[in-house]
């Protein structure tokens, strides 16, 4: 992990060494597992809908060598076959989530090291997967350029990422309170990219064949202490998602706290009187060139127009014919 940036400032907005210390710590809390909610539903892809790892059963591709980026305790690893994944390498910032690895019938490689800096050789890898890890980088772009490198070509990648509505109710309600009891606002919640970046940045990492979909995992409280107390408790600390934002505010003033825990019930509370927190996903999948990959037709090449659609059963009878 000797690659693990530091410095604060617009380019990197978030405190690495930080975030290493709260995933190793994290990993050493007293059953893991009851901690692990978010990345658990997201790990074993149970919407059919969603074309991710966690649909692989399915597919008829066999991946020799794999690379989890940012695998925790093997959030993914634990959902893959041998039919699907020969052998899996999981890489993480924080040796102690390594260390703490849940079993799998994959055989796996663990090595330190952080997702901007992948200490991998051009062409390695058949498959690269990641799970909730790449919200916290630096310099996403090049995370994926990275990604992108060690595939071979054909390879893909396939990932998730909490996008940029996450827990957007308990930001507006502490920004809103803020705004009134302080006058002004501080960065609670952590920043998060837009669904609208994502195609452009993997299509300018080099990816191609892209895919980005988006679902939302919704979990009710009783109102905003609760689900402070058990952000701090369950999916922050123990996944180790605190903060480590740079510019992050170490506290907030009761009197802030009580406003805003009004704002949150008043504006979105449902009608039983508790209250929705909102975790978006980012799913994506991208595939790295290779000449038998399927490509669009020439300009101009179509011997039908669009125009005809409606006459399609006349033409399909009349080539028949």
């Amino acid at each position: 992990a000797a690659g693990v940036s530091s410095g604060s400032g617009a380019l990197s907005p978030f405190d690495r060494r930080l975030k290493r210390k709260q995933k190793n710590w994290a990993a050493l809390q007293a059953e893991p597992a009851k901690c692990d909610y978010l990345r658990e539903e997201v790990g074993t892809g149970r919407s059919p809908q969603r074309q991710h790892w966690g649909g692989m059963g399915v597919m008829v591709i066999t991946f020799p060598l794999a690379l989890d980026v940012g695998s925790g305790r093997g959030y993914i690893a634990q959902h893959l076959t041998k039919e699907t994944v020969e052998k899996l390498v999981q890489v993480d910032i924080a040796e102690n989530a390594l260390k703490n690895a849940v079993e799998s019938e994959i055989p796996t490689l663990n090595v330190v090291a952080d997702e901007e800096f992948l200490p991998f050789k051009e062409d390695t890898f058949d498959l690269v997967v990641s799970s909730l890890s790449l919200h916290w980088v630096n310099d996403l772009p090049k995370a994926f350029r990275e990604i992108h490198q060690v595939l071979k070509p054909d390879g893909v990648f396939i990932g998730a990422m909490f996008g940029g509505d996450t827990l957007y109710e308990l930001r507006c309600s502490l920004q809103l309170a803020e705004l009134e009891r302080e006058g002004g606002v501080s960065p609670h919640v952590s920043p998060f990219t837009a669904v609208s970046d994502l195609g452009h940045l993997l299509s300018r990492a080099g990816f191609n064949t892209l895919t980005v979909d988006t679902d939302e995992i919704q979990v009710n409280y009783p109102g905003l202490f609760e689900v402070m107390q058990d952000l701090q408790g369950k999916y922050v600390l123990c996944m180790g998602e605190s903060n480590c934002s740079w510019n992050r505010k170490p506290l907030l003033h009761r009197d802030t706290m009580l406003a805003a825990a009004a704002i949150y019930r008043e504006m979105y509370g449902n009608s039983d009187g508790s209250v929705p927190a909102t975790f978006q996903i980012f799913y994506m999948i991208g595939w790295k060139f290779h000449e038998s990959q399927a490509r669009p037709a020439q300009r101009g090449s179509a011997t039908v127009s669009l125009r005809d659609l409606a006459k399609l059963d006349e033409l399909a009878s009349r080539e028949k014919q």
